[in-house]
């Protein structure tokens, strides 16, 4: 790789790709209540489809790390794009929430797929601290899809319906696809393995598996707040559509806040001791938000969301770079196994608390609070 030429654009364009996964839902968000209208279902319903997107992009993941280790992360980039952009437009036809489910689930399918190609594109080039530092970076870049995509999804159910949403997701892929084709240089190398067995490499390794788990936990609570956002603001709260990307992207905000933070921590702390840092964080913001969740303000409630979900940035990139560090020639299953624990355990802990749903802040807290819980008890087994 050219560094000195193609670097930042390198991060860029692979933040692109990583981000379909937020777009995929947080330009969705400020449409919920008006979907559930549309239908005639409950807010959870639509809610729940969050956690469906959540499933498919796992499932998605286990596909395309197989895809890109055999035909590349071009290819499997593109694939995956195509395949976002078509489910994504076929949402519009939707003529009830069980349709609706249905595509977000093949939607988020590919999307897995082309997720993994971004990760496995950072461990071609990046190893050790330096990977740590790009996931990082590219994390930084990242985070402004989570911020400004609930401003895109406000701005578009302001003067039309919620379908336009998904035109626009159609379109944002076809573009990343384009410049996909056009700009990504291939980086992998080929080497003949069984698709099982490359699985069982990755899995068998304690170490890299512990990270996983450790991230997917932590993920766990912070899709949890991402698909609870409506209800907090919204609806109980009452903030209006308009300006619940405001409250919404003031966690993004910290959050890319610390991705800087984090670069910096690299020089003197090791990655698993920033992360054990973050989890506490976590803990304690949980336990906070447990305490007083009766009878929280709403500008209690937004510093603990932003505590909460700000020190991710020092999860993210730390624990991806910790488990994808052990597997130089299985790097797309790796990714894949990643984003399957990320992302299974996601919409697992999120359906969980979902389903504990009592139009109070209660499972919430308590759901957040015990996946960070079990996260560094994990980290520091």
């Amino acid at each position: 790789m050219r560094k000195s030429i193609n670097h930042i654009y390198l991060i860029i364009l692979l933040s692109a790709l990583s981000s379909v996964a937020p777009m995929g839902v947080d330009t969705y968000l400020p449409s919920i209540p008006q979907i559930a209208k549309y239908f005639s279902v409950s807010i959870e319903k639509i809610e729940l489809s969050l956690s469906i997107f959540l499933i498919g992009f796992a499932i998605g993941q286990i596909f395309g790390g197989p895809i890109s280790d055999r035909y590349g992360r071009r290819k499997g980039s593109i694939i995956g794009l195509l395949g976002f952009s078509f489910f994504s437009f076929l949402i519009i036809f939707s003529t009830n929430i069980y349709e609706l489910w249905l595509y977000r689930f093949f939607e988020a399918f590919f999307g897995g797929i082309v997720v993994v190609n971004a990760a496995a594109s950072v461990r071609d080039r990046f190893h050790g601290k330096e990977a740590a530092k790009v996931f990082s970076l590219m994390g930084m870049v990242r985070s402004l899809a989570p911020m400004v995509a609930p401003f895109i999804g406000a701005f578009i159910i302001h003067f039309y319906s919620w379908k336009a949403v998904f035109i626009f997701l159609t379109v944002y892929s076809l573009v990343v696809a384009f410049l996909v084709y056009k700009d990504l240089e291939e980086s992998f190398t080929y080497v003949k393995q069984n698709v099982f067995n490359s699985f069982k490499i990755v899995l068998s390794n304690y170490d890299a598996v512990k990270y996983m788990l450790v991230l997917g936990l932590s993920f766990g609570g912070f899709f949890i707040l991402i698909s609870k956002s409506s209800f907090i603001y919204i609806e109980h709260y009452g903030i209006s559509t308009d300006y619940f990307p405001l409250f919404f992207g003031i966690n993004f905000v910290v959050l890319m806040a610390l991705i800087r933070v984090n670069v910096s921590l690299l020089k003197s702390f090791t990655t698993k001791q920033i992360v054990k840092f973050a989890l506490l964080v976590q803990i304690v913001s949980g336990g906070l938000f447990l305490l007083n969740h009766e009878s929280i303000s709403l500008v209690f409630t937004v510093v603990l969301i932003a505590c909460y979900m700000g020190v991710m940035a020092f999860v993210f990139g730390n624990c991806l770079a910790l488990a994808i560090e052990f597997f130089p020639k299985n790097a797309g299953v790796a990714s894949s196994v990643i984003g399957v624990l990320q992302f299974g355990l996601g919409a697992i802990v999120s359906s969980i608390s979902l389903s504990f749903s009592n139009h109070t802040f209660l499972p919430i807290a308590i759901s957040i609070t015990i996946s960070s819980i079990l996260a560094i008890l994990l980290l520091r087994k």
